[in-house]
């Protein structure tokens, strides 16, 4: 492998800090952190993706107008409340706060981002989020990312952080990301957030182009419940403090590999942490004509209740597999498919040319049954493969949202 998994996520890049900081939005979750801050020492390469939600939170618009630059310096971020519509009030609250972050830490309000997650609909508490930023640049550190990754969680009973230490020209060079999301999760991005940094050295384009090639890969093919949110976003800072960035097509690919490598290990991390899952689901389909055909089909799959609900109960119920395939809009052949299903406890074959096959139910059972799973979707009609991610569907999965307001 040409990179290596180091300790201390986003402020593991050279010439980055954060921190996390309780602020009192969280009314069900008192004294969990609620607000962080990232932050690098110099003025840094910016790029971001954004949900495709028509309806758009006030943060993100801010953050829009912000990075139309292609500079940043800061990223500050609150859970506990979306700022989502709320109106003209939230769009001046959203600027308030890249007013505050710049005021503490003496930049222009236009190099912040600006991003928000929770409850939709209610105004932000400014008196809270003002104390909680400023308290937040008085305590920022090398040591702060764990402390930013759990501020951003809402409904998360993971934190979700990761660093890549790599080499371009026989100089390191690190790539660090952590990333909030478990309900709300759907391709074209959901109610997730990740926050990337790097000390590598790129312009803005250099680093759109990475970062949107990396969250079509990654992000953009993990679900939850076929829910797309309203704040989604991911964002990406280089401050070049490295000294050394990609001058090569060789040299750019690593640095998009390994980028790309630190999304999905935070996308899976998001699939993983579903609301109330207790499985992992991979659905890998193989034998595509063209790769959007093996994409359009294993997100199809993966965003199925019915499949969904089929791993919950260890049922190795094939046909869901193949109706959710049938109706995503790619080419496929029914007569041809091939699907089988594995995990830590075997493999089996379910089905073959679009029939099934004899296979042991109980062994079928004890594979789905474990904590991650693989669905392969063999089209055999072509060269082309895509994976996709998303989790079981549960009981909790509906406790959980019948209460989330309150």
């Amino acid at each position: 492998m040409e990179w290596e998994i180091i300790p201390g996520g986003v402020t593991a890049p050279r010439g980055f800090r954060a921190a996390g900081v309780y602020a009192g939005l969280k009314k069900a979750n008192r004294g969990k952190k609620d607000l962080a801050l990232i932050v690098s020492d110099t003025l840094a390469a910016a790029a971001a993706v954004y949900t495709t939600n028509k309806v758009q939170a006030a943060p993100l618009k801010v953050t829009r107008e912000h990075l139309a630059s292609g500079w940043a310096r800061a990223i500050v971020v609150n859970s506990g409340n979306a700022n989502a519509c709320t109106g003209e009030q939230g769009l001046k609250d959203a600027r308030r706060m890249a007013e505050i972050t710049a005021e503490a830490l003496g930049c222009r309000p236009q190099e912040v981002v600006v991003a928000s997650t929770g409850v939709i609909g209610v105004p932000l508490p400014m008196d809270k989020i003002e104390a909680g930023i400023r308290q937040a640049a008085q305590e920022l550190s090398k040591e702060g990312s764990r402390a930013a990754a759990e501020a951003i969680l809402t409904t998360d009973l993971r934190v979700k952080e990761i660093a890549l230490r790599f080499s371009i020209r026989g100089r390191p060079v690190v790539i660090g990301g952590i990333a909030k999301g478990s309900g709300m999760i759907h391709p074209n991005l959901a109610t997730m957030l990740a926050f990337f940094t790097t000390d590598a050295s790129l312009d803005p384009e250099q680093l759109q182009k990475a970062l949107s090639l990396a969250v079509d890969n990654t992000f953009n093919l993990i679900t939850v419940d076929g829910d797309t949110s309203t704040n989604d976003m991911v964002v990406a800072l280089a401050n070049g403090q490295s000294g050394v960035g990609p001058t090569s097509e060789e040299e750019y690919k690593l640095f998009t590999s390994v980028l790309e490598y630190a999304c999905r290990y935070l996308a899976r991390l998001i699939a993983r942490d579903g609301e109330g899952a207790t499985r992992l689901i991979e659905v890998e389909v193989r034998g595509a004509h063209t790769f959007m055909d093996a994409r359009k089909i294993a997100r199809a799959i993966a965003s199925s209740n019915l499949v969904k609900s089929a791993v919950f109960g260890a049922d190795a119920n094939w046909g869901r597999i193949l109706c959710a395939a049938g109706y995503a809009g790619a080419e496929l052949d029914p007569e041809r498919v091939d699907i089988f299903i594995e995990s830590a406890a075997g493999r089996e074959q379910l089905a073959a040319r679009g029939q099934m096959v004899p296979f042991d139910e109980a062994k079928a059972s004890a594979i789905l049954a474990a904590e991650e799973i693989r669905i392969i979707v063999d089209l055999n009609l072509g060269m082309a493969t895509a994976v996709a991610y998303g989790c079981d569907l549960t009981y909790d999965y509906v406790k959980i949202n019948a209460s989330y307001r309150t």
